[in-house]
């Protein structure tokens, strides 16, 4: 009894609870840099946003929507601040307000169907559930965070953001708008959209 109690005081300690386990998995995080799972993006600032937006607009003026919405979905704001990130949103929804119902379906196709077309479709995702966040803040009466009211602008085109004393009905078409964009991309892309778009570390 003596010999067994030597040799578990003498072998067995708690220096089993400082091993890294992970450390040990060919394929942990630990054994390779996380960064290289998706390209470097780029750093957005607010005034490279403006600038997206403005050569944007002068495609819709030009009567290039598919264009203007590749432009914006080509060069998602993943690094930025707060205001790059708020002008591109407003820049998205602005182009998407601008398409009719009956031409979404075969815009959505055929970037769809071009090399590069599931990305942009995701990262369109990923704007549809920003704006719907912002427009739902803004109707539950708090601040809004994201732009959610559509006013005339002396370019000609719709801008989405809010005024004061604007009817509450407001927020509502900026939310069908969202959704029937939404519908329309389930449809082409699949609820494989979606769940890429949640379990993607990469935010706009």
């Amino acid at each position: 009894m003596s010999i067994i109690r030597e040799h578990t005081q003498a072998t067995l300690s708690d220096a089993w609870r400082t091993i890294n386990i992970d450390a040990l998995q060919e394929d942990s995080s630990v054994n390779f840099d996380t960064a290289t799972l998706h390209p470097p993006q780029p750093e957005i600032s607010e005034g490279d946003a403006r600038q997206i937006q403005s050569q944007v607009r002068q495609l819709l003026r030009g009567g290039d929507a598919e264009g203007a919405l590749r432009g914006c979905l080509e060069t998602p704001v993943y690094n930025g601040g707060e205001l790059a990130r708020e002008t591109h949103l407003q820049t998205v929804i602005e182009v998407l307000q601008s398409i009719k119902a009956s031409e979404m379906t075969p815009m959505l196709q055929r970037i769809y169907s071009s090399p590069g077309g599931s990305e942009c479709l995701d990262v369109l995702m990923k704007y549809l559930y920003k704006g719907m966040a912002g427009s739902s803040s803004s109707s539950a009466g708090s601040a809004p965070r994201t732009p959610s009211r559509m006013t005339p602008q002396p370019t000609g085109f719709s801008q989405v953001g809010a005024r004061p004393g604007a009817p509450a009905e407001s927020t509502g078409a900026a939310m069908s708008v969202l959704l029937s964009w939404h519908e329309k991309v389930v449809e082409v892309a699949g609820l494989g959209c979606i769940g890429r778009v949640m379990t993607d570390w990469r935010r706009v």
